[in-house]
């Protein structure tokens, strides 16, 4: 079983947001596999069902971004998911709007979501997906920045980005994720 968590903010209000770009990625990946996400506990809305002969869970935490460790744990004890057997994708303002990287540890890199991840999983050695945003100009505060919407010009960017992003989750499900790695880390 795979376990595919996109890490963002619930509520109309923080849609189409920077920060909620694992979020897009997950609607795109239950679009893709033609999982509906209609499963509401467990701190998160989800979604179950098969693709590629694999069974696959896709989960955004409903936490707000500062709590997203406490869905996510509770879904994988509650399913009895294996750390090798997660990936969690999130917005990094430290790549280039349009890039993804694919790692498998590293620190929070001040990123709230990830924080709360290593808290709750106690590593930080778990499967990640960073999508590009970018740093917000000088003077712009990042808070506000990371909620704000992609601009027009940066829109078509973030579509392709999205879709090579679920790319990415959809070879995992039939290679070892160091290969997924090794394929998207150009």
């Amino acid at each position: 079983m795979k376990l595919y968590v996109g890490l963002g903010n619930p509520g109309k209000q923080y849609e189409n947001t920077r920060h909620n770009i694992g979020f897009k990625v997950i609607d795109e990946l239950a679009k893709r596999f033609s999982i509906p996400l209609n499963q509401a506990k467990l701190k998160g809305v989800f979604g179950i069902g098969y693709y590629g002969g694999k069974r696959v869970i896709l989960l955004k935490p409903l936490t707000y971004m500062n709590l997203s460790g406490e869905s996510i744990r509770a879904v994988m004890d509650y399913f009895q998911i294996e750390l090798e057997d997660i990936v969690v994708i999130y917005d990094d303002l430290d790549l280039p709007a349009g890039k993804i990287r694919l790692r498998q540890k590293g620190s929070a890199g001040g990123h709230n979501g990830i924080k709360s991840t290593i808290a709750h999983l106690g590593t930080q050695s778990f499967n990640r997906i960073r999508v590009g945003i970018d740093r917000p100009m000088k003077g712009m505060a990042v808070p506000d920045y990371v909620l704000g919407r992609f601009s027009k010009e940066e829109q078509p960017v973030m579509e392709e980005t999205t879709l090579l992003c679920a790319d990415a989750c959809e070879a995992w499900l039939g290679k070892p994720f160091l290969e997924v790695m090794n394929s998207y880390n150009q």
